[in-house]
């Protein structure tokens, strides 16, 4: 890889999360120096010039109180080879619509330029805000996947993986949830450094590669916002009866409007046919027993609805990307150490 240094610019605004913000930098300013100190290398280097730009260049304070004291304003156009998006702070139904105009048309200026543009987590939406994800696959945090869907449809959203590349020669990368910057940070690294010094950061941070991607993480049931009554009933009633193996016979059934209407506007105001919403149902269900009971998985598919047990497993796997033994295998001992810290 080139040893030539980089220009690296991350943006802060007020919503951005501290921790991702400072965390990247902390990061970046450290590759190629801070191993080679801690073991006595003699020629310690540094490929990343790391600054922060904002809309303009007062100081201000970012999410939690943070301070934030930007080097640039967008208006001095500085010169960029990487443009890193963090997290912001964002409810998942919040619509950012028309809220930073000026830096959009930066941002869209910046990429016609050249440089190659990184978001980590809700950073996405800021780029989906500017039209360079439209038709392109991105992903994000996975509770943003209805903040798509509404607000950004032409984006196709990818909650399973943890990086995405939504240009074909790699100048728009977006990475998942929260500490996916964590990933960005070594991919960027590894891309620019080498694998070498990116193995040697994930040493001294004690960074982890979320090879699993988001999928293990993901919430399946989630609340949805629309205002259709009859809908909003139907999800309430197999929240109820997810376990009975005619549940969605039977809801038809005591439904008064018809089938195929019933179908299609739970799909509409749900993003979900009637059969992966109880999928989903079912799976949370059996995610929360692997978690914190000693079922087998044969008695965890029973529980959860599936004689099939073979079916069971294809469909755990299809949602959460793991077998129900791996997914287990990730999150029990957490759960058993957690427990064991509480009761110190």
């Amino acid at each position: 890889m080139s040893q030539q240094q980089k220009n690296v610019l991350i943006l802060a605004l007020p919503e951005t999360a501290g921790s991702a913000l400072y965390g990247m930098v902390d990061v970046l300013m450290a590759t190629g120096n801070i191993w080679q100190s801690l073991v006595g290398d003699p020629i310690p280097y540094q490929p990343f010039d790391v600054q922060i730009v904002s809309v303009n260049s007062a100081p201000f304070h970012c999410g939690h109180g943070i301070p934030v004291e930007p080097a640039y304003a967008i208006a001095d156009d500085p010169a960029a080879d990487i443009l890193i998006l963090p997290e912001i702070w964002l409810g998942p139904h919040e619509d950012i619509g028309g809220r930073y105009e000026a830096l959009m048309d930066w941002i869209k200026l910046r990429f016609r330029s050249g440089t190659t543009i990184y978001s980590a987590c809700s950073g996405s939406v800021l780029l989906a805000e500017s039209g360079l994800l439209d038709n392109c696959a991105a992903t994000s945090h996975w509770g943003y996947q209805e903040l798509f869907r509404t607000h950004y449809p032409r984006v196709h959203f990818r909650p399973e993986t943890n990086l995405v590349y939504a240009h074909p020669d790699g100048r728009l990368v977006t990475a998942g949830g929260t500490t996916s910057w964590h990933d960005l940070a070594l991919h960027i690294i590894a891309r620019y450094v080498g694998i070498g010094e990116a193995l040697r950061i994930a040493k001294v941070y004690l960074l982890k590669w979320h090879g699993e991607g988001q999928l293990p993480f993901t919430s399946l049931v989630r609340q949805t916002h629309h205002a259709d009554s009859a809908v909003r009933k139907c999800e309430e009633w197999l929240k109820m009866h997810w376990r009975d193996p005619r549940a969605i016979t039977l809801l038809v059934e005591s439904s008064p409007l018809p089938e195929r209407t019933l179908k299609r506007r739970f799909k509409a105001a749900t993003g979900s046919s009637m059969i992966e919403y109880l999928q989903n149902l079912r799976i949370e269900a059996a995610k929360r027993a692997l978690e914190h009971g000693r079922l087998s998985v044969e008695e965890v598919s029973l529980e959860a609805g599936y004689e099939d047990v073979s079916f069971f497993r294809r469909l755990f796997r299809r949602l959460t990307g793991l077998t129900p033994g791996e997914y287990r295998r990730l999150f029990r001992p957490l759960v058993e150490e957690l427990a064991d810290l509480s009761e110190a």
